[in-house]
C-alpha cells in the first residue's frame, strides 16, 4: 500500500470515528432533555407520551395534600388558565409553598395526573422560570381576550 492510500485510509478510519461519537452524543443528549410544558398545554394533548418533560406554573392555594407516610404529596399546579394534578414522593424543597412558582419534572401517569420525579421551588420572590412566566402571561392575556369578547345577543 502506497504511503498515500495510507493516509486516505486514515483520515476516512478517523472521520468514521468522530461520526460515530458525535452519534452516541447526540442520542444522549436527546434521551436526556427535558422539554417545558405548561398546564394548558398538557390539557390540550401537546404533551409528549411516555417521555420525561417539565411541567410548571404556580402551585394552586388549598391544594397540597400529604399522606399519611410524610413524604407521599399531591398538589396541583396551575397557569390561571388550567390546572395540573402532581403526584410526588420525596422531600419537597425548603421554598415550596402554595401559591408559589414551581417546576416538576416527569412523566405523565395513565389517569392523566403527572407523576413528578423531581419538584424544583422557585428562588425568591421575584424569580420565575422563563418558560413558567410567560405560561402564565399567555394564559392570563388568553383569560382576558376572551373576556373581553363581546356577549352574542338573541
Amino acid at each position: 500500500m502506497k504511503s498515500r492510500h495510507k493516509k486516505l485510509a486514515l483520515i476516512g478510519g478517523a472521520l468514521a470515528i468522530i461520526g460515530i461519537i458525535a452519534a452516541l452524543v447526540l442520542n444522549a443528549l436527546n434521551s436526556n432533555i427535558a422539554l417545558y410544558i405548561s398546564p394548558t398545554d398538557v390539557t390540550e394533548g401537546r404533551a409528549p407520551q411516555g417521555k420525561a418533560f417539565r411541567i410548571g406554573g404556580l402551585v394552586k392555594e388549598g391544594s397540597l395534600q400529604r399522606q399519611a407516610d410524610g413524604v407521599t404529596i399531591a398538589f396541583v399546579v396551575t397557569d390561571t388558565t388550567n390546572d395540573m394534578t402532581v403526584h410526588y414522593k420525596g422531600i419537597l424543597p425548603d421554598l415550596f409553598k402554595e401559591g408559589k412558582g414551581v417546576v416538576a419534572q416527569g412523566k405523565m401517569n395513565a389517569d392523566g395526573t403527572f407523576g413528578a420525579s423531581e419538584v424544583l421551588a422557585k428562588h425568591d420572590e421575584n424569580y420565575m422560570p422563563p418558560e413558567a412566566a410567560k405560561a402564565v402571561g399567555d394564559a392570563q392575556a388568553a383569560r382576558a381576550a376572551g373576556a373581553e369578547k363581546p356577549k352574542a345577543s338573541y
